[in-house]
């Protein structure tokens, strides 16, 4: 067999120049970007990349993600093949023959197994997809790129038939065969064939292989399957901490807030945008979207995609994009339902395999419309107007906020006499219901012989809320007025019942410079369990215990034992589980600031909630967030499950000691 040299050098060229500019072309639409600093820590971002990207963590999460690995590795080891294939068409002479017997050997059974394997795993695609497609890889906004996945897949599948074929025919020709058994059955099916056939056969193989691979490579930075250049440098450049925490807005005269148009995110966000694989992962975990609602993350971050694409032009004239990113909800638009639908809930970013961050983008969009545009549902007037007179979601007065205690005496923070500061929220001090919670936690902390004290009608509210519904000058407020108060106070330890606030005491707090241990209730409970502070010998009855995961306490903070284990020390067994749990559980539809907001499209959230539980047949429903806890009550309600309670953490722990005596 010969290769024609002169017509594949310029082919390669014209080739080459062609996928450096569209990869050029992509990469200067990023650079419009902001600046964020996404090099530091080097040694950690490697392991990441290694651990995410290369070890395929979250996509083997989910079994089909088996045949996901096998298909990235095969692509690793056959990218050296590659590589020395093309270096065969440029340079005459050129060939892995040249190596020592014994490596080249290895590397032609590697090639020629690693090359079954890639074609097993695209056949099994295949079958998957036109046969047994999930239900998020089919609808209308996936149908065109539904089809550009099967053309690859039938691409990669060609190349593979032709490394067979090629190799076969070579065999056929007398070339050495015991070390590529695949290729030396295709050997076997050619055999008989004249040799001028033969040569013809590795020819035309070559040439397919060839014009296939080019094709393939400039089809990459013009479709979704860029992620395959771009998914490594992303997980390389991932978060180094959650990515729940929002950066912090300078307020200034002239200054810009949240985004709008699509030049005014990050280079990292636009860098997202270009590396989703739109494998539907973060769209089948989303609350908002398994429950009618607008919103689709994967869709978010594709619509930041075509919308760059379309400013293309204008961004590279003036660096100002021509058509704003919040819109009609067209391609490459985004509606404010949309927008206002998400919980915050961090599903997204939990599950998707890459690492993009499709939650901080909503919120900045969110800071465009409140900040820029004083654009909000109008139930979210009285919550802004109530955060920023009374500092509490309903506008009661702070003299209220230590009413709870009155039985309890003097309970005020002291600096060097307390340990802990009780940080009691919003809904510890003025819901009725979670009143209930406030006095278990504060029982146990006396039992315990914790001392603790509250900072009474002083105490503001964390802010959570208004910072994720982007109204961050209210938030900067209060962050800055609470942060100077726990360091004048002499503040080192607090405790909290609520996963909002320990998130944002623990995460948002130290952008304003607080560097103190926050703990959740259930954290310090299971500490005074385990220290043998706390101990019930009888155990609580409370029939079928169930388990609901807490999103701000669970996927934000990674705190998934510690209630359990509360709950196993209190009941006498470990708790039920719902069918989506720890970091796959379902939100129960009040974070985000929706916990301020009514459900006007689709299922609303918390009743998909409880239908689940009611499905394990509970008789009561284990919290450890004061808004779970009212989502999941007035949703039993809603399907009448009166028998059904809801307890707290900390009441079942206290009726465990009160039943003890």
């Amino acid at each position: 067999m010969t290769i024609n040299h002169t017509l594949f050098i310029p082919l390669f060229i014209l080739a080459g120049l062609t996928f450096v500019y569209s990869c050029y072309q992509r990469l200067q639409l990023v650079a419009v970007g902001s600046g964020e600093e996404r090099f530091d820590n080097p040694a950690a971002r490697l392991a990441g990349t290694f651990a995410y990207a290369f070890g395929q963590k979250r996509v083997l999460a989910r079994p089909y993600g088996v045949n996901h690995f096998f298909l990235f590795w095969a692509f690793m080891f056959l990218l050296v093949a590659n590589v020395a294939f093309l270096l065969e068409g440029l340079f005459p002479g050129v060939s892995l023959s040249a190596l020592p017997a014994p490596l080249y050997h290895a590397l032609e059974l590697i090639f020629d197994l690693v090359s079954l394997v890639a074609l097993a795993s695209v056949a099994v695609a295949f079958v998957r997809r036109l046969f047994f497609p999930p239900a998020y890889l089919e609808n209308d906004y996936t149908k065109a790129r539904s089809g550009e996945a099967l053309l690859i897949l039938a691409m990669i599948a060609v190349l593979m038939l032709a490394f067979f074929i090629l190799n076969g025919a070579r065999i056929a020709l007398g070339a050495e065969g015991s070390w590529q058994p695949i290729s030396a059955i295709f050997a076997g099916l050619l055999a008989g064939n004249a040799p001028a056939t033969l040569g013809s056969v590795a020819s035309g193989a070559w040439w397919v292989h060839a014009v296939m691979l080019l094709v393939f490579l400039n089809l990459l930075p013009r479709s979704k399957h860029m992620h395959i250049l771009t998914a490594i440098p992303n997980c390389y450049f991932r978060s180094l901490e959650k990515p729940n925490v929002q950066p912090r807005e300078t307020f200034e005269k002239g200054a810009r807030y949240g985004v709008n148009q699509v030049e005014q995110f990050t280079w990292k966000d636009l860098f997202d945008s270009l590396t989703c694989t739109e494998c539907g992962r973060c769209q089948d975990l989303c609350p908002a979207h398994n429950t009618g609602k607008p919103l689709n993350p994967r869709r978010i971050v594709h619509d930041i995609k075509q919308n760059l694409l379309d400013n293309g032009e204008a961004l590279k004239a003036s660096h100002h994009g021509a058509t704003p990113l919040i819109g009609n909800g067209g391609e490459g638009s985004i509606t404010e339902e949309a927008l206002w639908s998400c919980t915050t809930c961090g599903a997204c970013l939990s599950v998707c395999p890459v690492l993009i961050e499709h939650m901080p983008k909503i919120v900045k969009m969110r800071r465009y419309l409140v900040e820029e545009k004083a654009k909000f549902p109008e139930e979210l007037l009285n919550l802004f107007e109530n955060m920023e007179q009374r500092s509490n979601p309903w506008g009661i007065a702070p003299s209220e906020r230590s009413k709870w205690s009155t039985q309890l005496g003097d309970r005020s923070f002291k600096a060097g006499e307390t340990e802990y500061l009780f940080f009691v929220g919003c809904a510890g001090a003025f819901d009725s219901r979670n009143k209930h919670v406030t006095v278990a936690l504060a029982t146990l902390l006396d039992k315990a012989g914790v001392t603790w004290g509250i900072l009474g009608k002083d105490e503001k509210c964390c802010g959570d809320s208004v910072r994720r519904l982007g109204n961050e000058f209210v938030f900067d407020t209060m962050a800055r007025e609470n942060v100077a108060m726990f360091k004048e106070r002499g503040v080192t330890k607090i405790v909290t019942q609520c996963p909002h606030c320990f998130s944002t005491l623990k995460n948002d707090y130290r952008q304003y410079g607080l560097e103190v241990e926050v703990l959740h209730h259930s954290q310090l409970i299971a500490q005074l369990v385990r220290d043998g502070k706390l101990k019930a010998t009888k155990a609580t009855q409370l029939g079928k215990v169930v388990f609901h995961d807490s999103c701000y306490l669970g996927r934000h903070n990674d705190t998934f034992d510690a209630p359990r284990q509360v709950i196993t020390a209190a009941t006498g067994k470990a708790p039920g589980e719902f069918g989506r749990n720890r970091e796959s559980a379902f939100c129960c539809g009040a974070g985000g600031g929706r916990m301020w907001m009514e459900e006007q499209t689709g299922t609303r959230i918390n009743l998909e909630r409880v239908k689940e539980a009611l499905q394990q047949k509970p008789d009561t429903l284990c919290v450890s967030c004061p808004y779970c806890m009212t989502m999941l009550e007035d949703g039993l309600k809603d399907e009448g499950a009166d028998g059904v309670r809801v307890r707290d953490i900390a009441e079942l722990m206290a009726e465990s000691l009160r039943a003890d005596g």
